[in-house]
C-alpha cells in the first residue's frame, strides 16, 4: 500500500517502478513482509525483531546444504562428500558474524538468538575474535586429537612458511588455508561458499539505495511520464528480490 501510495504521488509515469522498489524494501525492512509468526526459525522460540534482515540468506543457505547432503556422491573422495556440511557452516557462520561485528545490520539480540539455537556455530565465531584465528574454517581442523602426532590440519599453516608449490587442502573441511598473516587467500575453500555474504548483501543494498536516490534526483529535474517499456526496465531494476542467491555478486 505504501509503494503504490508513495508511487503515484509521484506520478504514474516515475511512481510505478520507484513505488513498488521503495515499498517492497520498506515493506520488508518493517517486518510487514513474509511475517516473522510465519517464520520457520520461529519454532525455536521467539524470533526477534530485526531477525529477517538475515532470514532470506539464512533459508538459502539451509535449503543449499540440504540439497547438497541429499545428492548422490558418487566419484567422490572419502570425506569429500561432506565439505559442503563443513563450508556452508562457515558461511553461515560468517555472514551473521559480518552482519552483526562489521556492518552493525543485526542487533546483540538477533546475534545471540542465532548462537543460543545453533543457527550458526558460536565457537567457531568465538575464535575469530582471537589473534591468529581470524580467518579459522572450522574447530574441527585445530583439534589435535584429529591429526596425527597431535598436529593440527595443514591449511593452518601460514603460506609463506610452505615450499613453494605445495598443495594446502584439508581432507575433512576441504579448506586451501585458513591461517591469519600474509599469503593467505581470501576465498579459502576456492568455490561459493568461501564468499562473504554479508559484503554482497550490503553492496546490494548499497547499489539499490544510490539508483533509488539517483532516480528521485532525476524526476525532480525532469518530471516526465516515462513509457511503458521504461517503467517495465526500471520496475525490474528497483524491485528488491525477495529470496535473492546469496551468492550473488552485484557487482
Amino acid at each position: 500500500g505504501f509503494g503504490f501510495g508513495f508511487g503515484f504521488g509521484f506520478g504514474f509515469g516515475f511512481g510505478f517502478g520507484f513505488g513498488i522498489g521503495l515499498g517492497l524494501r520498506l515493506w520488508l525492512r518493517l517486518g510487514l513482509g513474509p511475517g516473522l509468526a510465519m517464520s520457520k526459525f520461529g519454532r525455536r522460540g521467539r524470533v526477534p525483531e530485526g531477525f529477517e534482515v538475515i532470514e532470506p540468506t539464512l533459508d538459502a543457505l539451509e535449503n543449499e546444504i540440504r540439497e547438497r547432503v541429499n545428492e548422490s556422491h558418487d566419484g567422490y573422495r572419502k570425506n569429500e562428500g561432506l565439505w559442503p556440511v563443513h563450508q556452508i557452516n562457515w558461511q553461515r557462520t560468517r555472514y551473521v558474524y559480518d552482519m552483526y561485528y562489521k556492518y552493525g545490520r543485526i542487533s546483540r539480540e538477533v546475534y545471540d538468538y542465532c548462537v543460543r539455537n545453533r543457527i550458526i556455530d558460536g565457537a567457531l565465531a568465538a575464535k575469530w575474535k582471537k589473534p591468529g584465528y581470524e580467518r579459522l574454517c572450522s574447530t574441527y581442523v585445530i583439534n589435535t586429537r584429529n591429526y596425527k602426532f597431535a598436529t593440527v590440519s595443514i591449511c593452518r599453516v601460514p603460506k609463506y612458511k610452505l615450499p613453494p608449490g605445495t598443495t594446502v587442502e584439508d581432507v575433512t573441511v576441504g579448506c586451501r588455508g585458513c591461517s591469519s598473516g600474509k599469503g593467505g587467500d581470501k576465498n579459502i575453500f576456492g568455490n561459493k561458499y568461501g564468499q562473504y555474504l554479508a559484503d554482497i548483501q550490503v553492496a546490494r543494498e548499497l547499489k539499490l539505495e544510490k539508483q533509488l536516490e539517483e532516480d528521485v534526483r532525476a524526476f525532480s529535474l525532469n518530471p516526465k511520464p516515462l513509457t511503458l517499456s521504461q517503467n517495465l526496465t526500471r520496475t525490474r531494476t528497483l524491485t528488491p528480490t525477495l529470496t535473492p542467491d546469496p551468492h550473488s555478486n552485484p557487482n
